[in-house]
């Protein structure tokens, strides 16, 4: 096991599966403690850290709700006693459907859990960083929040939300000794991905074409972008929207 976060505490909100675990795995190789955040009683990523010699801790939390947020914080601290970094990563894709039709009801939720969600952890992650002197705050975008995609309204405009978002936190931590940077995933093999294919091959073909490297990325490869941007080697980047999606908006 590396060490470069050694005694330091990072938490993943969606850390359940996909994106999240593969990233909440990969602090805890690197030696952080880690908080796994999910709405979802599930502890298959927590079970993976300690059997590998690593300190986790699992929070159940509806990111959308202040209370639960405040609370999750406070857990984690008491737990423990400090945090560093925190990947906020918790997000649903929401229902398919054009602009006219999308529901009142979907765009709510869907902005909630992605854009609001975000904004209330920074809100109670932000002060106990600070305490820290330094710390790095990493969200979780999407390609869709650097292009359009028809069908998909309320995902994009949350994930679109989560830039500007990024960009108006980092300028606020920029001489605090915080960096606040997004991370894009292109098209990645994950629990939401076989939401939208059905696990159809067709319909997987169809998302892997749009990728210009020929195939969909893995989990692993956003955590190690997201583990990266938190470490001292990114120390001169904040603000940024990193796109990790094997070319997609190069197109």
């Amino acid at each position: 096991m590396e060490t470069i976060f050694k005694g330091k505490v990072a938490l993943v909100t969606g850390g359940t599966s996909g994106i999240g675990r593969a990233s909440a795995v990969a602090f805890a190789g690197k030696g952080a403690k880690v908080v796994i955040v999910d709405w979802i009683e599930n502890k298959e990523t927590l079970n993976l850290i300690k059997a590998s010699g690593g300190e986790a801790i699992f929070i159940k939390c509806d990111v959308s709700k202040a209370t639960d947020v405040k609370a999750m914080v406070t857990k984690v601290i008491a737990a423990f006693g400090r945090l560093d970094y925190a990947f906020n990563n918790a997000g649903i894709e929401g229902t398919s459907a054009p602009t006219q039709d999308c529901s009142e009801e979907n765009w709510d939720k869907t902005i909630g859990v992605n854009l609001k969600g975000i904004w209330l952890c920074m809100k109670y992650e932000i002060p106990e960083i600070l305490k820290q002197g330094k710390g790095v705050i990493i969200n979780c975008s999407s390609v869709a929040g650097l292009v359009g995609f028809a069908g998909l309204p309320a995902y994009v405009a949350s994930k679109h939300g989560v830039i500007g978002l990024t960009k108006t936190a980092a300028l606020e931590c920029a001489k605090l000794g915080i960096r606040v940077n997004a991370v894009c995933p292109g098209v990645i093999k994950t629990p939401m991905m076989d939401r939208l294919t059905g696990n159809k091959k067709e319909a997987e073909d169809q998302f892997t074409n749009l990728e210009p490297v020929g195939r969909m990325g893995q989990p692993e490869e956003i955590a190690n972008a997201v583990v990266w941007m938190c470490s001292d080697e990114a120390s001169f980047i904040t603000g940024l929207a990193m796109a990790v999606d094997g070319g997609f908006v190069a197109q």
